[in-house]
């Protein structure tokens, strides 16, 4: 449990009540609904919510099979082009990518096709009797994925159905990255995760070895001299700071540690409860933490953010779910000061007013405080320098604190590849992730091959 927060109470609630306002965040279509909704799809030729999605997903004919009750196929469409398409479906912001291009999103159509929705249908609902991939021929080829988060996962898929022999590296004792310790328990619901995760492992030639973390237990010099090929999907995993003063003091810490509590939780009546709480950030991670707080039983959860609302990462569709589980929205605030009672632990934070002059952000002068009994960090994830401080580690070339890759994942290093949200390249989505890990797994197997035939 999260020591720095033990002095707080428990939710008053018991557990069985608490999962109630854990359930899906959106119920799932029936079999009416999925059937009228895809007759909305116009079937697009030139589709756009095709060239918006990250994972290349052909849309319009899922949709399609949906229509003509091939429910499977539908399912096999999704998942040859994203294997994590379950997970995606629900955590994904087709809001602002798939379903906002939609031809029919327009003031005298009033909505988008619900792509999202439809893509969990037909996957909740395919029931396949044998896994619907086969592996390759053995090549004789062996590939270490580090990290089994959605990059490494997918990364792993790809290089299986290839015909590659693959072993993942995992620092954690569950696999799933993200989709298992860091998405809201509203979002991805029971066990989805682990059962999603069953399914990828079902294409066979995929080992994972728990308990080994690059720049601890594992080296890339190793790794390099050992296998064919490497895939890195090392994730950010460690917290910006604030840089304030008393940043330790029991009841502040990271939005993200408390989520991981929360999702490996069994029985959400032994969390700790902040009946008034303050979430720094405005991306969808803050939004996730605040509205899990308000869903314990908190009385007081204060979203807050140093530039405007435009400015926030988290889209309106977030912010909307933040406000109506009475998450208070602060704007213009930048955090100054922690404030501490008697026994040195946080009762609030003082605030300082901005304002943004001639396109820099600057101070007002004055001050505003808001009491606290914790105070969560969700101001954005860095990288672990740790993991890459082997010699090899430490000759990749990097875009800032990122590791830099070109268009087909490789990085600086021959025979090394990386993707997810430790790479420069794309956004910090689940499904580019999963995009990453199958575009490294191709340009892996078409280089592995070349080396074949050369030989």
């Amino acid at each position: 449990m999260i020591k720095t927060l033990n002095h707080l109470p428990h939710p008053t609630l018991d557990n069985a009540t608490l999962a109630g306002h854990f359930s899906d965040l959106a119920p799932p279509l029936n079999a009416r609904q999925a059937h009228l909704e895809a007759s909305r799809c116009l079937y697009c030729y030139d589709a756009p919510c095709v060239n918006a999605c990250p994972s290349e997903i052909d849309i319009p004919s899922f949709i399609r099979n949906i229509h003509t009750d091939n429910v499977q196929g539908a399912a096999q469409k999704i998942l040859s082009a994203n294997i994590l398409g379950g997970s995606c479906a629900r955590v994904c912001p087709t809001e602002i990518l798939c379903q906002q291009a939609c031809v029919r999103n327009n003031a005298q159509e009033c909505a988008p096709v619900l792509i999202g929705l439809l893509q969990r249908y037909a996957l909740d609902n395919a029931h396949f009797t044998q896994h619907p991939f086969q592996r390759a021929a053995p090549t004789g080829k062996r590939i270490a994925v580090v990290g089994a988060g959605p990059a490494g996962l997918s990364c792993a898929h790809r290089c299986a159905l290839h015909g590659h022999e693959v072993v993942i590296f995992e620092a954690r004792d569950k696999a799933g990255g993200l989709n298992e310790y860091g998405i809201a328990k509203y979002k991805l619901v029971d066990d989805f995760a682990q059962r999603e995760l069953e399914f990828l492992l079902g294409v066979g030639g995929i080992e994972i070895r728990h308990g080994h973390k690059l720049g601890a237990n594992l080296s890339l010099t190793e790794l390099h001299q050992q296998f064919d090929a490497v895939f890195l999907g090392l994730g950010l995993a460690a917290s910006k700071q604030l840089g304030l003063e008393h940043e330790d003091a029991p009841g502040l810490l990271a939005a993200t540690d408390y989520i991981r509590e929360l999702r490996q939780a069994d029985d959400l009546s032994q969390l700790p409860l902040a009946e008034r709480c303050i979430v720094l950030g405005a991306g969808n991670t803050a939004i996730d933490m605040a509205v899990q707080m308000a869903r314990l039983g908190a009385s007081d959860v204060n979203l807050v953010y140093r530039r405007g609302v435009e400015d926030m990462g988290a889209t309106e569709h977030e912010q909307d779910i933040a406000k109506a589980n009475q998450v208070r929205l602060l704007t213009w605030a930048a955090p100054q000061q922690v404030l501490l009672d008697d026994q040195g632990r946080v009762r609030g934070m003082r605030f300082a007013r901005t304002r943004m002059v001639e396109g820099r952000l600057q101070t007002t002068g004055d001050t505003f405080e808001l009491a606290a009994d914790a105070i969560f960090k969700a101001i954005g994830q860095s990288f672990d320098a740790t993991a890459l401080s082997d010699p090899l580690a430490r000759e990749l070339q990097r875009s800032g604190e990122r590791i830099q890759v070109d268009e087909h994942l490789r990085t600086s290093i021959p025979g090394v590849y990386a993707g997810g949200d430790c790479v420069s390249l794309g956004q910090d989505l689940t499904v580019q992730a999963v995009q990453h890990g199958k575009l490294a797994a191709e340009a892996m197997h078409a280089q592995l091959m070349l080396n074949v035939e050369a030989a």
